[in-house]
């Protein structure tokens, strides 16, 4: 496998670079910067760049916005950034690219054979995301999901009202009262936290949350 390496930190490059020369990987060039990087990429056309979010001058998404560009122009090559911090916007983005891609963070190159293992996968073609970015993005998702906070029969009342049903056809369909259903009803729309509209309107925008949330 072929690699160009890309770290501003010396010794952590040197020290990556010689990681994966012992493993039987060819060390194609290494870059300081992400100008430095989009030239050897280009001149050498690597199986696969292990890149740096954070590189000179700014420090703040050069690595980034290399592999951005690299994916552009060398669809064939597999990109792996390295991040010292899990963000998830960023990793995210990058996965959208497609196939041969992955994020990581720095702290999972200390298992070495995790580490290369991740790179075989992305050189076969595969995609890899760091268990730190799941996590979050578990988290995140609990966080913002409008719907945590409904019972389980309060989301089936809500399901049906997705599927335009009133309150006395729920009712049948759940084989409830009416009353109960207006009961459910009103403690969803209260706990969405709707705007105090007319009923017709909060119910709209209570499918509205079922649907983004599904």
């Amino acid at each position: 496998m072929r690699v160009v390496l890309a770290e501003d930190d010396v010794l952590l490059r040197e020290g990556l670079a010689s990681l994966l020369d012992r493993s039987g990987l060819v060390v194609l060039g290494q870059a300081g910067t992400g100008a430095e990087l989009l030239e050897l990429a280009r001149r050498h056309k690597p199986d696969l760049v292990v890149s740096d979010v954070r590189m000179p001058p700014t420090h703040t998404t050069e690595g980034l916005e290399a592999a951005r560009q690299l994916r552009k122009e060398l669809p064939d090559t597999g990109i792996l950034v390295l991040s010292a911090y899990a963000d998830v916007e960023q990793a995210m983005e990058l996965l959208a690219g497609g196939r041969r891609i992955g994020y990581l963070l720095k702290s999972r190159v200390t298992d070495v054979a995790e580490f290369l293992a991740a790179l075989q996968r992305i050189a076969d073609g595969g995609s890899v995301i760091d268990p730190g970015v799941v996590a979050e993005l578990v988290s995140a998702r609990r966080r913002n999901d409008p719907l945590a906070a409904l019972s389980a029969r309060e989301r089936e009342v809500l399901s049906q009202m997705a599927e335009g049903q009133s309150n006395a056809g729920i009712a049948r369909r759940l084989f409830i009262t009416e009353g109960t259903v207006e009961k459910h009803v009103r403690a969803v729309l209260t706990k969405l936290a709707l705007p105090d509209t007319d009923d017709h309107h909060r119910r709209v925008l209570a499918v509205l949350a079922f649907l983004e949330a599904r």
